[in-house]
């Protein structure tokens, strides 16, 4: 008895080595879900209730064993991470990490950000929700330029909608370096959705086709209050709820009543390359009739249009009915019908509210002649279509 006894304890001493040699592992969560909040001037308010809608959502139980990493600005030079954690009923923040002056416009601030959350929340899977202004594809240089137009973020006395990043040049990030920043993190995403305008575009999409696997975002600006995380923060962690995502939104904002409009597309990045095949197939054979350029249907409250609707577009483009069908078709199964939807009109803070006739959940610039998107051919998405 003394024996085993002995052999016992002499086990268990052995064991308390071994562990004291190294930390003990900790076993990764499942899903791990990331808001990133830059720094976004005018949106601070918005974004501070973004976080309670979704504190309140974690209050009714929705983690489930995951796990929110919050990054978020509360001025140009001062930024925290916290974790939002259920404690009995209640949702606690739990501070990871402060900030002096982050970089966070560069692939490399980007990527210091992203391990960061990697270090502090290690998951099988990663999303990410970034939350600021946006205007969609166009470099940060394009943005900034004087066209002698406002930016929609410049509209005074009308209801606020959202961009990229700050609202001058820079607090703003190019989707290139957004890309690069997460790859170099050695991420792939399960799904990034921009709570931003102007997001829920093909250009886009195509710059962060392999970083994630799918990208959620609004063809059209989106109201200031943004997402409604209350009603959808259930289908955004664990196992995602791409159609519970379109239903809560479109939901959300068809009783909105500071302005009833809202726009959706979730768009299949696996599906991209296939798409942009066609579409170099379509664009071998046709040019687009330039007396057709204002029948389609737009986007956006610029003029002239930057952001057309990529499947009237097509329409537009191209006669050869055989064609279009095998467009029609990857296009659904690229942003396929049970992931998008809208409001009967979307809202411009230019323009005001505008019909919606047709609708394919994603946006389009080749048609554009606007002096923004100049640099439209420079695109991934272009060179790899023309």
């Amino acid at each position: 008895m003394r024996g085993k006894i002995y052999i016992t304890i002499l086990f268990l001493a052995i064991c308390g080595i071994i562990s004291c040699g190294k930390d003990p592992v900790v076993k990764d969560t499942e899903h791990t879900l990331f808001m990133y909040m830059p720094w976004s001037s005018n949106l601070t308010s918005y974004l501070h209730r973004n976080i309670e809608d979704f504190e309140t959502a974690i209050k009714k139980g929705v983690l489930k064993g995951n796990r929110v990493v919050v990054f978020f600005m509360s001025s140009p030079s001062k930024a925290a991470l916290f974790e939002l954690k259920y404690n009995k009923g209640n949702c606690i923040r739990d501070t990871l990490k402060e900030y002096t002056s982050p970089v966070f416009t560069t692939a490399n601030g980007i990527t210091s950000i992203l391990n960061d959350v990697i270090d502090f929340a290690p998951a099988k899977r990663y999303s990410m929700t970034i939350s600021c202004h946006g205007l969609g594809w166009l470099p940060v240089s394009s943005a900034s330029r004087s066209t002698g137009q406002k930016n929609h973020w410049e509209y005074e006395g009308v209801p606020l909608t959202r961009f990229f990043g700050g609202t001058t040049s820079e607090y703003q990030t190019d989707i290139t370096s957004l890309a690069q920043g997460i790859a170099n993190a050695g991420l792939k995403m399960e799904y990034i959705l921009f709570d931003d305008c102007y997001m829920s575009s093909i250009e886009v999409a195509y710059d962060l086709k392999n970083v994630t696997r799918y990208l959620i975002g609004c063809p059209t600006e989106v109201m200031a209050y943004g997402y409604p995380y209350t009603d959808i923060a259930q289908h955004l962690i664990g196992n995602i709820n791409y159609s519970g995502i379109r239903d809560g939104f479109i939901s959300f904002y068809n009783n909105y009543t500071i302005m009833p409009c809202g726009t959706i597309g979730v768009i299949d990045c696996s599906q991209i390359e296939s798409l942009a095949s066609v579409m170099k197939e379509i664009n071998q054979i046709y040019t687009l009739d330039p007396a057709l350029r204002n029948d389609i249907q737009p986007m956006c409250g610029y003029f002239p249009v930057l952001f057309f609707d990529m499947g009237d577009y097509v329409a537009k483009l191209c006669p050869d009915n055989d064609l279009l069908s095998k467009f029609r078709e990857q296009l659904e199964r690229t942003v396929p019908s049970a992931y998008k939807g809208h409001t009967s009109t979307y809202y411009s803070a230019s323009r005001g509210q505008i019909i919606i006739n047709s609708y394919s959940g994603i946006t389009i610039s080749d048609p554009s002649t606007n002096p923004m998107a100049a640099l439209k051919a420079e695109t991934a998405w272009y060179k790899a279509t023309h």
